[in-house]
């Protein structure tokens, strides 16, 4: 994908606006009965890899692919994708963005703010999962991260599991993508789980950035998956679709994510480098129907 709209350009100010894209011409070759899935695991997609439809053009076409959700979708679209029947499968629009975070105290009381405001926002809205992020370590001990961030947290939680909403702290590699980013391993997320011991908190496991930090993906999805409550997918290297050029075997993964019991959604999030991202999109999903 060449365009430099990207995820982190679509978690600002998804608060106080809409995406305001380009139409796509795929659209009207779409136009077709949606594909018969097994229905085992869920699927939605992240709004930013067909960043060139607008929001109610997406809607229409994962109801073709298929898909009932969106991901990583603000306060300003959601009265689209009701009116179409999707659901928001990972709520933004709180956030600070990916390096200011609940690690760092000097953030905690803004972020108490934003998130109180979009708690009601997602649970008013019939929504459940809302993105929050550790943010950076800028030279901080990663223990110490921890505790800011329970303590953080926790100033949301009664209020969080009052409106039925879970807050869900993205894990990302900071050795690729995320330079410096805290919560950048399952077990450090994990541990922070434990010490809430909540649950409307949990951990969204990105496939993609925990093969690049530690790999062992099927063995953490069974060790640790009472604890992830959203996936997202990606080719391994380049974050790229998921075929052949990379080394994830995306089935396996799906059937471990499958066998858990897993009742949330594996949501697509890959740039397209090999193929038309549509036809990509519809490969990762046929793919994925396990």
């Amino acid at each position: 994908m060449t365009s430099s709209l990207n995820r982190r350009d679509l978690l600002r100010g998804t608060l106080l606006g809409g995406i305001g894209l380009a139409a796509s011409t795929r659209l009207p070759a779409l136009a077709q009965a949606a594909p018969t899935t097994k229905g085992h695991l869920k699927q939605s997609v992240a709004r930013w890899i067909l960043h060139d439809l607008s929001i109610d053009q997406l809607c229409r076409t994962v109801k073709q692919l298929g898909l009932s959700a969106i991901d990583l979708v603000g306060p300003a679209d959601w009265p689209t994708l009701k009116a179409h029947g999707i659901d928001s499968a990972m709520c933004n629009g709180a956030e600070l963005g990916l390096t200011k975070g609940f690690a760092a105290t000097e953030f905690h009381d803004e972020l108490v703010t934003r998130y109180m405001r979009h708690i009601d926002l997602v649970a008013e809205a019939g929504y459940r999962n809302l993105i929050c992020f550790s943010g950076n370590r800028n030279g901080m001990d990663p223990l110490q991260g921890m505790r800011n961030a329970e303590v953080g947290l926790k100033r949301l939680l009664g209020h969080a599991e009052k409106r039925g909403v879970v807050l869900v702290m993205e894990l990302l590699n900071s050795r690729v993508d995320h330079p410096d980013y805290l919560c950048d391993h399952s077990a450090w997320g994990v541990e922070l789980c434990k010490r809430i011991g909540s649950s409307n908190f949990g951990l969204l496991f990105d496939i993609y950035h925990m093969q690049i930090m530690e790999g062992d993906i099927i063995a953490s999805i069974r060790r640790n998956h009472e604890y992830f409550v959203h996936y997202h997918t990606a080719g391994v290297p380049g974050r790229h679709e998921l075929d052949d050029t990379q080394e994830l075997n995306y089935a396996a993964i799906c059937r471990a994510i499958r066998d858990t019991g897993f009742g949330g959604y594996v949501a697509h999030e890959f740039s397209a480098e090999h193929s038309d991202p549509m036809d990509a999109l519809r490969q990762a999903i046929a793919l994925c129907d396990v």
